[in-house]
């Protein structure tokens, strides 16, 4: 049991997280913080780690989705756009509204948020179930489509959403006023969300199914198209959730917000040990592997790197998170092969 849990990719990420950030507060320095008078690490302290959780939540929400997809066998590349497109509807929507009570501005707000997102991941997973083409070029197509509705619905401008939405994005829930957890709860709640789905659902035994050999599932009777479709689906509506937090948050929506991010999500998640062949990969190592990405960017910060070496670091992580993935996938399959032969 124990053996297994160390090593699981989990587990890695975990002791990588944890011997990065140790390192980063030995080297970080210290500053006196102006109101205690105390001394505070420039790494270690409660500002810098929420904030840190509140530039990973985006990526580990969505990651979580991406991480189904990938898991199926498949791979999306709109949810930039489509939380895009999900954050520009709901501060349209919300504008159009007008005046309303907190609690029905927070509902409306969502509530559009998640449909658009559903009908994006709708339109994402019947073109990929009927049209027979891979889903890699349907969500290319796709990102840029969504992305162009966004833009023309904005007309490019940078759209204010209601206060109210701010301050629940920005509740301090006690911490005090500098401190914004709703980002972090979400993540954790997102990501035991799709834990719980994967480990202990029959659909989400099904995804991993399919994503080991879909044909062999096609003949032990899983409706392969509708796993396929639910997949798109629920990574759509990961997309608008985080939608949702990132313009609350920052009290804006615009056609340009996500740019880039579907490839941050697609690294978080194969960082965190999801196969690009599907069949493997789980929701807790894609948060995990997000918090990596975002522990990666504030080491560069810290220690007063160059940013531009964030995109090479991240680069290369991926190439060595996938290479490792499939040596040993290799050598789990000589084992296993070994093991055969001698019984």
């Amino acid at each position: 049991m124990h053996r297994s849990i160390l090593r699981s990719p989990s587990a890695g990420l975990v002791i990588v997280l944890l011997a990065l950030g140790t390192l980063l507060t030995l080297v970080a320095g210290s500053h006196v913080d102006p109101v205690s008078g105390q001394s505070v690490n420039n790494f270690l302290n409660a500002h810098t780690l929420i904030q840190m959780a509140t530039d990973a939540s985006t990526f580990a929400i969505m990651g979580v989705g991406a991480t189904l997809v990938i898991i199926s066998g498949a791979i999306d590349l709109s949810v930039g756009a489509v939380y895009a497109l999900a954050g520009v509807a709901m501060a349209m929507v919300l504008r159009a509204a007008g005046p309303m009570n907190p609690v029905a501005t927070v509902g409306l707000g969502l509530a559009t948020c998640l449909t658009v997102a559903f009908l994006c991941g709708l339109a994402n997973g019947l073109m990929v179930v009927g049209l027979g083409v891979h889903s890699f070029i349907i969500t290319l197509g796709t990102m840029w489509i969504l992305r162009g509705l966004a833009f023309v619905a904005s007309h490019a401008e940078s759209i204010l959403v209601p206060a109210a939405l701010t301050s629940v994005a920005k509740a301090s829930l006690g911490l005090g006023a500098s401190l914004s957890p709703v980002p972090l709860l979400a993540m954790l709640a997102v990501t035991a969300v799709g834990a719980v789905f994967l480990n202990r659902t029959v659909m989400g035994r099904h995804v991993l199914a399919i994503g080991g050999n879909a044909e062999a599932s096609r003949f032990s009777g899983l409706r392969v198209n509708r796993i396929r479709l639910g997949v798109f689906l629920i990574s759509a509506v990961t997309a608008g959730v985080a939608a949702f937090l990132g313009a609350s948050f920052y009290g804006s929506a615009t056609s340009s917000d996500g740019t880039g991010y579907e490839l941050y999500v697609i690294a978080s998640a194969v960082v965190g040990g999801a196969s690009l062949a599907g069949g493997k990969g789980s929701a807790l190592s894609a948060m995990l592997g997000a918090l990596l990405i975002v522990l990666i960017r504030q080491a560069i910060r810290t220690l007063h790197l160059d940013q531009n070496y964030e995109w090479i670091i991240i680069g290369t992580a991926m190439i060595v998170a996938v290479v490792v993935d499939q040596k040993g996938s290799q050598l789990l399959a000589r084992k296993l092969t070994k093991q055969t032969l001698s019984s």
